[in-house]
């Protein structure tokens, strides 16, 4: 008698892989928030204010912002346009900071104390230290050799003094000045005033003696007023 061969049973069959949740899949890691172009402008503002255009590199943009060198270089071209952006956006930060004090219908004396408070806040500011001014401490010294540069820097001072001049004008009108006062003349040494505080204040002079130098100085502007 021939026995037949019993077949093995059949196996079992292999559940398919499960599919991943969506929701447990792992995410692409997005641009990080420095990458936004205005966060990454003011946190190269803030470099370039602090260590001037020589002595700061591509590697420290690259450090402060969170953004490698391709990605400088796609939304703020090289280094010196990057600076020249970072000088414009402080300018623009600056003229909003004094725009409504510059237009505030107030007596002189007491327009040219906020103006110089303003000021003295944004040059004292710094985590690490005071940055004073952009203009004198480090545009100034770019402007030498490069034309952009230079035509912003005479730009910004010949804007400063515009604006100190308006309120000069607008205080002689009032009798706050004598008749034989210049509102040109006075708003030269008004700014003079405001870089002599500027470059004190990145050496570390106390708020009080750059108060002190202000006072002073309106007292020569002012003091001549009926």
């Amino acid at each position: 008698m021939v026995q037949k061969t019993r077949r093995p049973p059949p196996a079992p069959a292999k559940p398919a892989p499960a599919k991943p949740d969506a929701a447990a899949a792992p995410k692409r890691r997005g641009r990080p928030r420095a990458y936004q172009p205005d966060v990454a402008l003011g946190r190269a503002l803030d470099l370039f204010r602090k260590s001037g255009f020589a002595a700061t590199s591509l590697d420290d943009l690259s450090a402060a912002t969170g953004m490698n060198r391709p990605s400088l270089y796609g939304a703020f071209g090289d280094k010196r346009e990057l600076y020249i952006k970072s000088y414009e956006r402080y300018r623009e930060n600056a003229r909003a900071a004094l725009a409504d004090v510059f237009r505030a219908q107030l007596p002189l004396r007491k327009r040219l104390e906020r103006i110089y408070g303003i000021a003295l806040d944004i040059y004292i500011s710094g985590e690490e230290g005071p940055k004073g001014c952009f203009t004198v401490l480090t545009a100034a010294s770019e402007a030498v050799n490069d034309p952009v540069i230079r035509a912003m820097v005479i730009d910004s001072l010949a804007e400063l003094d515009r604006a100190f001049a308006s309120c000069f004008r607008v205080g002689k009108e009032r009798g706050e000045l004598s008749d034989d006062a210049d509102p040109v003349v006075l708003s030269q040494l008004a700014s003079a005033t405001l870089h002599t505080i500027a470059i004190r204040a990145r050496a570390h002079v106390s708020r009080k003696e750059l108060e002190a130098i202000v006072k002073g100085a309106i007292g020569v502007m002012c003091g001549t007023g009926k």
